[in-house]
């Protein structure tokens, strides 16, 4: 990893992956397609990329049955306590609707509704995510949704992870479709004989899905567009030098363009840091993702002050930011953009991706600079409740009908006076 001085970085802005014209062209093709042939297109498609060919898209009970046989008991009883966890702190999240009566009699308020259903797409590949399914299923069931269904891709024997089938069961989630990739989009988004659409889709994915849920934006909502994962560490000479590399690292293994920054005051943690990481790599099984990961987008910033320190991470406005100094909650006063905080030195940032409880599907690319994580209000609308009373209207339709007509809209202003001629009959 490269060590750096502040003002050796003219920007901290991470370019956000478009996709190639070609991508773009080849997603469109692919929604298209999905839309005039529906389940002829996923089966095509699944065979295509996939690699297997399948009669029937939908999981069915055999699977999952088979899945927990799979599964060792206690780590099923791991994923039922992560999965208590997540909920408990979402639940913290969930709105009420409310009204305010006024003195003349008005009645003003808001109405919260969840949305019917929810799409959640489950990323496939390398790895399997069974953490995905939770924080992905677990707000929206929070916020009310009566309809989650799940897609994610099958491996070339036709099977999904055990973890992954085993993480939808206990949360109940009934509707598991093995699609992946821009198919999976275009199925949510616009329904097929056997899927039917959604409301909203969540959910990370490769390129191909990020391109995807761009195209469907508008039919359909859409969480965010996430790009690789990032981690930055604020880190005082009190921090273990083993212990930040290891935690950079567990950021740069998810892919070679993830982002692992390490933000400090110590010249000699830079530079045991900068060591540790050479060394940690050289055992990793991921070795290769990691190392091109670190050497393309990781570096060490070496700052003057704290405030200096400060000011970088706000500049970089981190997807995870963990803080290892000697007194981490007054370095929290200072933060303003970060998707997810850990505060000392317990609070390595894997802890947040599996089990604390806070959702880790966070904005990356700076995006923290005006987006939150995903959370329960992602899954519900507010409608504003307006009961004016008479009084109300007496006292200000005259008020109402001057400020439509300066604005050159004068049906707006007969719309209020009308209830004039109404009155005085």
């Amino acid at each position: 990893m490269k060590i750096l001085k502040k003002n050796e970085i003219t920007s901290f802005k991470r370019s956000v992956d478009a996709g190639t014209e070609e991508q773009r062209a080849a997603v469109k093709a692919i929604i298209a397609d999905v839309k005039e042939k529906g389940d002829e297109a996923l089966r095509s498609y699944t065979e295509k990329f996939d690699g297997v060919a399948l009669e029937n898209v939908k999981v069915d009970k055999e699977e999952i049955e088979q899945a927990y046989r799979q599964m060792d008991g206690e780590l099923v009883e791991v994923l039922k306590e992560a999965a208590a966890n997540i909920r408990s702190f979402h639940t913290k999240q969930k709105s009420t609707s409310w009204f305010d009566t006024q003195e003349d009699g008005t009645i003003l308020g808001q109405k919260i509704t969840p949305i019917d259903a929810a799409g959640v797409y489950v990323p496939g590949g390398t790895a399997a995510y069974p953490s995905s399914v939770f924080m992905n299923v677990i707000p929206a069931q929070v916020a009310g949704v009566e309809r989650i269904a799940m897609t994610t891709p099958p491996a070339p024997d036709g099977t999904l992870p055990s973890g992954v089938l085993v993480a939808a069961d206990l949360l109940g989630v009934n509707e598991i479709y093995k699609v992946g990739g821009a198919q999976a989009v275009a199925a949510l988004a616009y329904g097929t004989d056997t899927i039917v659409p959604v409301d909203k889709i969540v959910g990370p994915g490769n390129v191909f899905v990020a391109l995807a849920k761009r195209e469907v934006f508008g039919d359909v909502a859409i969480d965010m567009i996430a790009g690789p994962s990032e981690i930055a560490i604020l880190a005082d000479d009190t921090a273990r030098p083993e212990e930040v590399a290891a935690d950079l690292l567990s950021q740069a293994e998810h892919d070679a363009r993830s982002s692992s920054v390490l933000v400090t005051t110590s010249e000699f943690l830079a530079g045991a840091v900068q060591a540790e990481v050479d060394r940690q790599l050289q055992t990793l099984p991921r070795e290769e993702i990691a190392r091109k990961s670190v050497e393309d987008y990781g570096a060490i910033i070496l700052c003057e002050s704290m405030e200096e320190a400060e000011d970088t991470i706000n500049e970089i406005a981190p997807e995870h930011l963990e803080v290892v100094t000697s007194a981490p909650f007054e370095q929290l006063a200072k933060i303003k953009h970060a998707g997810a905080i850990f505060l000392g030195r317990y609070s390595s940032e894997p802890i947040g991706d599996y089990f604390a409880g806070p959702n880790h599907v966070l904005p990356t690319n700076g995006t923290a600079r005006f987006s939150s994580p995903l959370n329960v209000d992602d899954f519900i609308k507010k409608s504003s409740i307006i009961s004016y009373s008479e009084r109300a209207w007496r006292e200000n339709h005259e008020k109402i009908a001057r400020f439509a007509r300066l604005e050159g809209l004068e049906a707006h202003a007969r719309a209020v006076e009308s209830r004039k001629e109404t009155k005085d009959e």
